[in-house]
């Protein structure tokens, strides 16, 4: 397995990150779209497309592209792992002092890039970008993104009109404090406010997919909900589950132990039987799931002592890095 490092220090101006999955049709015409823009702003870059898995001839069109123009590098993953690896190693591998990232199927325009980067010169740590006038369709794609941008932006306090847009720009200290699993990269504003960056949003253009299909539908609802989950329990209570867990455990505790003291007053004192009541089974049940909700606390905190001292664990590997030794 290739291992990257993330030590190292920047040593260009910009790194442009493109996963790529089955794009065969758009690769060839989004590079020259970005290096023609590169080129245009006269700054050091490099381009790193990260093949995700492709079963078709994307590999062979990345390569063609790496062979012409030693700007590129191209990461091939052993199978398919998902966006959000594909975004982590793009990070991990990155040598630009600003990193932007975007999709490879020419939907994002690289014409954005250096008022994006004027932008994040004002002082910013990351720049999202917002499409404001999407290509999509409007039930599958537009209704579904806007209840979950009101969700995400409700549930982590990071308010932003577009956070499915890939076309993001951020400053390399930012992009290697970033740790992302699962489906966590539409998360990645919510996960760098969290280390502290400073984020604003701009409106960038977005066109209609011109060749290929889409390799997303309405079932990655679900996988965002779990993951949104996760992301709030991180931001607030990574530090300290304990708070949480134990939390829901005092509180079913205390019920519990409540309903018991009422039914003990009622058997002394009044004479009511409580062998056969299903009040008595709920007070003992909420005082068990109590005992084992701060007991998880517990075990939690002990995790996450573990976790913060581990070494970081990649969630992809490489087969081959083309164009970096």
């Amino acid at each position: 397995m290739t291992k990257l490092k993330k030590d190292f220090k920047p040593d260009l101006d910009i790194s442009v990150i493109l996963p790529v999955y089955n794009e065969e049709e758009n690769i060839k015409e989004m590079h020259a779209e970005i290096d023609a823009v590169m080129k245009e702003m006269g700054k050091t870059y490099e381009i790193i497309f990260i093949n995700d898995g492709s079963n078709d001839l994307t590999l062979n069109r990345l390569i063609e592209v790496q062979d012409e123009d030693p700007h590129t590098v191209v990461v091939e993953f052993r199978r398919n792992f998902g966006q959000t690896a594909a975004m982590s190693a793009g990070f991990n591998l990155a040598r630009g002092e600003v990193v932007f990232s975007m999709d490879s199927d020419r939907q994002n325009d690289p014409r954005d890039i250096p008022m994006m980067l004027e932008k994040l010169e004002e002082g910013y740590d990351m720049v999202a970008g917002w499409r404001y006038e999407r290509q999509d369709g409007l039930f599958l794609r537009l209704i579904p993104s806007k209840i979950a941008n009101k969700l995400i932006g409700y549930t982590t306090d990071v308010k932003l009109h577009d956070y499915g847009c890939s076309l993001k720009a951020y400053r390399w200290d930012i992009v290697k404090q970033l740790s992302m699993y699962g489906e966590m990269h539409r998360f990645i504003p919510a996960i760098a406010s969290w280390v502290g960056a400073r984020i604003t949003e701009v409106k960038v253009n977005h066109r209609a997919r011109v060749a290929g299909e889409s390799k997303y539908g309405i079932s990655r609802t679900f996988r965002v909900i779990l993951d949104l989950i996760t992301v709030k329990f991180m931001m607030n209570y990574s530090a300290r589950p304990l708070q949480f867990f134990g939390a829901i455990g005092l509180v079913s505790t205390s019920l519990g132990v409540l309903m018991g003291l009422y039914m003990t007053i009622q058997k002394l004192f009044f004479g009511v039987g409580i062998g056969d009541r299903p009040l008595l089974l709920l007070s003992v049940l909420l005082v068990f799931i109590g005992l084992q909700f701060i007991t998880s606390g517990l075990l939690a905190e002990m995790m996450t002592r573990t976790y913060h001292e581990s070494q970081d664990k990649p969630t992809y590997t490489i087969r081959k890095i083309y164009g970096r030794d």
